[in-house]
């Protein structure tokens, strides 16, 4: 260890534990522990450019154990990004570009917002996915364009959640060699020693898994081993590799290897102790040695100068293989091809009744042939969620004789909540569009992930079937009840229950135009007919006019309906009507959407002074925003043919006509409320 390292490495660990001392909040101990590990894979091996944090071809980070964020903080800061001393002294404070975890959003040079444990590893493992594949889409001899590793410091935290479990299999299936995991093995965890529960061989858990796996015994000091160590991780290019490196949490504080210094500031006199056995001042805070700023500002250098040769092969690249070029030049710029929406079909009434997870399977068809960079697959459920388009190839290793690295299905396996933050991955990455599938009421075991898609406004797109109690003899196991309402109280999302083709379009295009929200499509296992009334342009809005029954000149009742009940909504319409009321049925696909829309054209929709239900057969929770008085499900669903089921829960046009007369009625003695405002 040279001088310089060790100065470094101490600048590190006071500067993050003066970070948390002036929060009054914050973690000090991984920090602390982990600076030596990652001030040699920031000044030898991770190559980016900290002038420009979007260069398409660095190298990935990610802190898994986003607790330690103070530690990426500093690193960041002596790097040159765009995080200053202030910044720093600011950690954990409102809108400070130091938050207390890592967030994508918020700060320079950031990848991915972790903080959730196990989340990170996970989104490691799906930024490998997105550089595999993009180098073998683009590259060629003697260009490799693509060409980068992807490193990731996790905690045991991390690798006790079940959500790296399901990722770590599927890359060491994947045969991922250029991921690198640091595991910051320090046997803390926030209710004392890990002995109290985590007592598994790791490495030979990973090994399972079809992983390289090394051991650095003494990463407090050994950077000679961490170098050795990370050298031959990189060396091995058909497995992914986790080096386990053994530290002192909060090394060098007094309370040093307890859960002392795990998630409390150090305290200012063990914080003044900490300082002189570092060699600093113990009265000054906030000290950024001359020679630390030089050293780290040649390795930033260096990164530049790794841009600028990445630029003048990309020229020659341009030179030699234009439409490749020109490919890759569109993706990276997030630019969808030209036309891309008219390859959605359109439909009318006189259309065949289908599934809407069958129109989903001729949308996504025709997207994939013409979107290249949408790319994903099911949680083993291919077959019901109709995913995979015919000529597809899937993203498998060449070994397996499955596929290779240029497909564009993966078979996630049964894990859903892995294949999730593998998608927020690989969205992050960028160059890719990633698509995730199971069943509607499976997206709870992705829910840690899918949070994530909304907060870290990450493209990911949910395609989710068997939406309700229509799955049939499945059962309550199966049937989502109130799954929609969590995700539609989820900010950022955009939530599509697409009633009939013309709406799946619709879906697929709005959830492909936002780049910065992440969309569920909830699909039918059960045919609906193709309405009178419904278009692309107007679901675009979230919710319509769809049709209007009965002769009267003034409205007696307003049904909106969603997905399946839409078209039920329009038989108890046309039941009103034959018994002389007129009745307006709106089709509302998307919520957010219609939410967004003005306050004129949301009252020309749900048209103040009228009565109004709503029909969904699923939680009504959130629907008295909307209309007077929701109809759905409020238990739990049953096992039975679902045409039955729909009679069971008062699903039907005949029991929801008879609900609708006795609202009517009500509202003809007493003031009809109008909702849906927005102050």
């Amino acid at each position: 260890m040279t001088n310089i390292d060790q100065l470094s490495i101490d600048t590190i660990r006071v500067l993050a534990a003066d970070m948390v001392q002036a929060a009054n909040s914050g973690h000090p101990g991984a920090p602390m522990g982990c600076a030596p590990m990652a001030h040699v894979l920031f000044t030898q091996f991770i190559n980016a450019n900290p002038k420009n944090s979007e260069w398409f071809h660095r190298d990935r980070f990610v802190l898994s154990n986003g607790h330690a964020c103070a530690l990426q903080y500093v690193l960041l800061h002596l790097l040159g990004y765009k995080v200053s001393m202030d910044d720093l002294k600011n950690f954990r404070q409102l809108n400070s570009v130091t938050p207390g975890h890592p967030e994508k959003t918020h700060t320079d040079g950031i990848e991915v917002t972790t903080g959730p444990l196990g989340q990170g590893i996970a989104n490691a493992v799906g930024m490998a996915v997105a550089e595999r594949h993009l180098a073998a889409t683009f590259n060629q001899p003697e260009f490799p364009i693509i060409d980068n590793t992807v490193f990731a410091i996790v905690g045991d935290g991390c690798l006790q959640e079940g959500v790296a479990s399901e990722a770590s299999s599927l890359a060491g299936h994947l045969e991922l060699g250029n991921l690198v995991v640091l595991y910051d093995s320090n046997g803390i965890q926030i209710d004392g020693s890990t002995k109290l529960g985590f007592t598994e061989d790791v490495l030979k858990r990973y090994e399972s898994y079809g992983w390289h796996t090394l051991e650095v015994a003494d990463g407090d000091n050994d950077l000679e081993g961490l170098t050795r160590a990370i050298e031959t991780a990189k060396s091995v290019k058909n497995k992914p590799s986790i080096i386990q490196v053994t530290t002192t949490i909060g090394y060098g504080a007094a309370k040093a290897g307890s859960a002392g210094v795990h998630g409390a500031p150090l305290g200012a006199e063990s914080l003044a102790a900490v300082k002189k056995l570092f060699g600093f001042n113990a009265d000054q805070k906030f000290a950024v040695p001359e020679d630390v700023y030089k050293y780290y500002g040649e390795r930033a250098a260096q990164g530049a100068q790794s841009e600028k040769a990445w630029n003048e092969l990309l020229a020659k690249y341009a030179q030699a293989h234009p439409k490749l070029y020109a490919e890759l030049s569109r993706r990276l710029e997030g630019r969808l091809p030209e036309g891309w929406e008219d390859v959605l079909p359109r439909y009318s009434p006189s259309d065949k009744a289908l599934a809407t997870r069958k129109l989903s399977e001729t949308a996504l068809s025709a997207l994939a042939a013409k979107i290249p960079e949408l790319m994903g697959g099911s949680a083993d459920l291919t077959g019901s969620n109709l995913t995979r388009w015919k000529d597809a190839v899937d993203f498998q290793p060449e070994s397996t004789e499955l596929g290779n690295y240029a497909g564009r299905y993966l078979r996630f396996g049964v894990r859903e909540h892995g294949m999730a933050a593998i998608g927020n991955g690989m969205a992050a990455y960028g160059g890719v569009i990633p698509f995730t599938s199971t069943f509607l009421n499976f997206i709870s075991y992705a829910a840690g992930a899918s949070r994530l898609s909304a907060l870290s406004k990450l493209r990911v797109l949910y395609i989710m079937t068997h939406d309700s109690i229509g799955l049939g003899e499945d059962g309550p196991t199966h049937q989502p009840i109130e799954t929609m309402a969590m995700l539609r109280a989820t900010p950022n999302y955009l939530n599509f229950r697409p009633a009939d083709g013309n709406e799946v379009s619709a879906a697929y295009i709005s959830a492909l135009q936002h780049s910065d929200r992440p969309s569920v499509l909830s699909l039918t296992r059960q045919n609906l007919p193709q309405l009178e009334g419904s278009s692309i342009e107007q679901a675009l809005k979230g919710g319509y006019n769809l049709h209007t029954y009965g002769s009267g000149s003034k409205l007696d009742l307003l049904i909106a309906g969603t997905g399946s009940e839409t078209s039920i909504a329009v038989d108890a319409a046309k039941l009103l009507a034959e018994q002389g009321l007129t009745v307006k049925v709106v089709s509302m696909p998307c919520l957010e959407l219609f939410s967004a829309q003005s306050d004129e054209y949301r009252h020309s929709v749900l048209t103040p002074g009228v009565p109004s239900i709503s029909v969904e057969a699923l939680s009504t929770f959130g629907w008295h925003k909307y209309v007077h008085c929701p109809i759905g499900i409020d238990t739990f669903g049953a096992s039975g043919p679902y045409l039955e089921l729909y009679e069971l829960f008062g699903l039907t046009p005949e029991a929801i006509a008879k609900k609708a007369l006795k609202i009517v009625d009500y509202y003809k003695s007493t003031p009809v409320p109008t909702l849906a405002l927005e102050f």
